[in-house]
Order: C-alpha cells, then structure tokens, then sequence
C-alpha cells in the first residue's frame, strides 16, 4: 500500500471547524478514511451522502432532528457529501450545538458546484485537496529515484490513479482506465447539473485532448460541438470543478502583444487524458509525447504545491508572435518561469521579450527528464 500524504488525518482536526476532504472518484478518499478508523478510538457515525435518511436529515435544518441524529459520537463522517442538499448549513448546526465534536465530509466535486458548504461553513472549516498519486508522495514512500525515473513512461501513459499505479500488467490498466472514463468521471457533472447525456461531454474532452498545452478556443469548440459558446464555458467550468481538467490562463502586465484572452487546459490524470482518445501505446509510437510531458509535469507540480502548501498563481505566457513560456508561477511578488522539454539536448534561452519586459524575472528553468523529480517531487 503506497502511503498517502495525508495519512495522519487526526492532525488537521481544528476545534469548531468541519474538515473537507475534495479529490476527484477514486482518488482513494474512502482508502484514507477507513485507514484512519482502524487506528483511531473515537467513537464515530460512517454516513454516505447518497443514503437518501442522512439526505433527508442534513438538509432538513431542524435542530431538534440533527442533535438526535449526531449526539454521542465524537465523530462524524460524510461521505460523499455533495449529495446533500443545503449540507452545509446542516453541519454547521452541529459544529455550534454539539460541543467537541469532530466532523469530517468528502466530496467528489467541488462542493460550491451545488453552492452547499462555501458560505455556510465560511472561517468553520479545514480544506484538503486529494489528487491521484504523487510523484511526491512515491518519493516520501521511501521509492528510489532511479526505480521513478525508470516507470516514468508508465506514469506519462497510464497515469497515477490508485488502482492504476498497483495493478500488475498493462491489460489490468487500460481496464481501470477505461472503466473510470466510462462509469465514474461525468458522475457528477450528469447528477449535480442535470446534463441530459454524457456523450457532449466526451466530445468536449476529446477536442481538449488534442490540444493539450495549446490555447483554447471557445468559439471553435462551440463550432465544433454544434452549441452555444455559453454552453462550452459552463461545460468547462463543471469540468474542472469535478476534478476532470485544470485551467491555466494567460500572463499579462506590460505588452499589449501579450495573449490573455483564451486560456489552456490539462487534465488532472494523463492515463484519463489517454483512455478519453483511447491511446495507449507506447512512447515510441506516439506524435505526442511533448503533450503528455507538459500534462504530467504540469499536474504534478499542482499536487506538490497543494501538498507542500506553495501559494501562488500559474499562468502560460505567449504573445501573438508566438513566443512563449509554458509556466509562470507567481509567488510572493516575484516571477518563475519555466519550459518543459521532453528532449534534454539542447540548451533553451528564455525569449528575449520576456527579458526586456520582465527583468527582475527569476532565473528560467528547463524541466526534462532528467531533473523533474526536484521540480514535482
């Protein structure tokens, strides 16, 4: 069993506060919690949000109800727990009303896509974000740098979902792959918003799938999927909330030649990215192997910033003479950029109108395959 970062739960419990656990279906949540209990002597209630009692209970907002449903445990977990309308304002009844205790609610969507917990639980709660596996945590897991280094194919195709990185052959991966794609990642955009059928989406993510590190269009997507461009930006905007896809927008401060107004997306899990376009051959045999490393080193670097708490915005850089940097972070004033190259040969100058225009800029970074396990790891 790979240890998770966040394997030690009982350490980000805060008096008066709900701890929320986000992260997209089968990120291991569930694994976390149950690990947990074994170890743990409080005394809990385990509750799922799709059990329509604790639905009807949680949402109701009749104290007298809730007290009954809650009082005597030192615990409460919620699994699942987008699934309950009003949620919020149901746990932070509890968190005023029963004293000491502890609470605990998963999501597999970001809980402000139904609008349940953001104001409600506002200063009254503790959030973490669980991705699938990271490099990081492999490295923390005591797995030598070399051995990484030696399954990085393997991590660029099959990704880093829990049951994908343990099962034994490439067979058993593709199987998970393809039953995550198809049973698991529309779940929530299908029941929280009403979207009558899965297939727009799929096409969605399949016109993202090919432009993986390129700007994208909305208009063209609209065009392309035969729907309004309203739409599109909603569809979007679902997607990244239920952990399908990130969006990384365009940097911007002095040149008017600079690109700002289309933004690029990457998907949470490269072997997801893949099982959408049903592509799972080997590096050798792939004309996209730059995507893939830009997807997978772009990832990782966001699961090694939520983990290591590094606070800052990302952005891409481009102008419309098609110079550009793949990643700038901006933390604490200052500006990093850095390029991702799949191929380490060649020495890579930053482009000389970002020098001219960003002086006080950091130091520019090539990120290869011979040096990304400092950057993610």
């Amino acid at each position: 069993m790979i240890k998770r970062i966040y394997e030690d739960i009982g350490s980000f419990f805060h008096p008066k506060e709900v701890l929320i656990i986000y992260g997209p279906r089968r990120v291991g949540k569930t694994t976390l919690l149950e690990n947990f209990l074994k170890s743990t002597s409080l005394k809990y209630r385990y509750d799922t949000g799709d059990n329509i009692r604790t639905q009807d209970i949680l949402s109701s907002q009749d104290l007298v109800r809730i007290k009954e449903y809650a009082e005597g445990f030192d615990l409460l977990i919620i699994d699942e727990a987008q699934l309950i309308p009003n949620v919020g304002k149901g746990l932070k009844l509890i968190i005023d009303n029963i004293p000491n205790i502890k609470i605990i609610a998963t999501g597999s969507s970001s809980f402000d896509l139904a609008n349940e917990v953001g104001e409600p639980l506002t200063g009254r709660k503790t959030t973490l974000t669980l991705f699938p596996i990271s490099q990081l945590e492999l490295i923390k897991d005591k797995i030598n740098r070399f051995d990484l280094k030696q399954r990085l194919e393997e991590f660029l195709i099959f990704g880093s979902y829990p049951q994908v990185v343990t099962a034994k052959s490439k067979d058993e991966k593709i199987r998970i792959i393809e039953e995550l794609v198809n049973s698991y990642i529309f779940k929530d955009v299908l029941v929280l918003e009403k979207v009558k059928g899965p297939k727009i989406l799929l096409d969605l993510l399949k016109l993202l799938a090919f432009q993986v590190g390129n700007e994208v269009s909305l208009n063209e997507l609209s065009v392309s999927l035969s729907i309004d461009v309203k739409t599109v930006g909603r569809y979007l905007d679902l997607l990244e909330k239920t952990f399908v896809i990130i969006r990384l927008g365009g940097f911007s401060r002095n040149l008017r030649s600079e690109v700002v107004s289309k933004a690029k997306y990457f998907f949470i899990d490269n072997g997801i990215r893949n099982g959408i376009i049903s592509q799972f051959n080997g590096l050798e045999n792939r004309n996209d192997i730059g995507q893939l490393w830009e997807n997978f080193i772009m990832i990782e670097r966001l699961k090694k910033k939520s983990y290591n708490h590094i606070y800052g915005q990302s952005y891409f850089w481009r102008t419309y003479e098609q110079r550009e940097i793949d990643l700038i972070e901006e933390r604490d004033g200052k500006l990093f950029p850095y390029e991702f190259k799949w191929s380490a040969k060649n020495e890579i100058l930053p482009p000389k109108e970002w020098v001219a225009t960003y002086p006080q800029s950091e130091q520019f970074y090539i990120i290869n395959p011979d040096n990304y396990l400092e950057f993610v790891g």
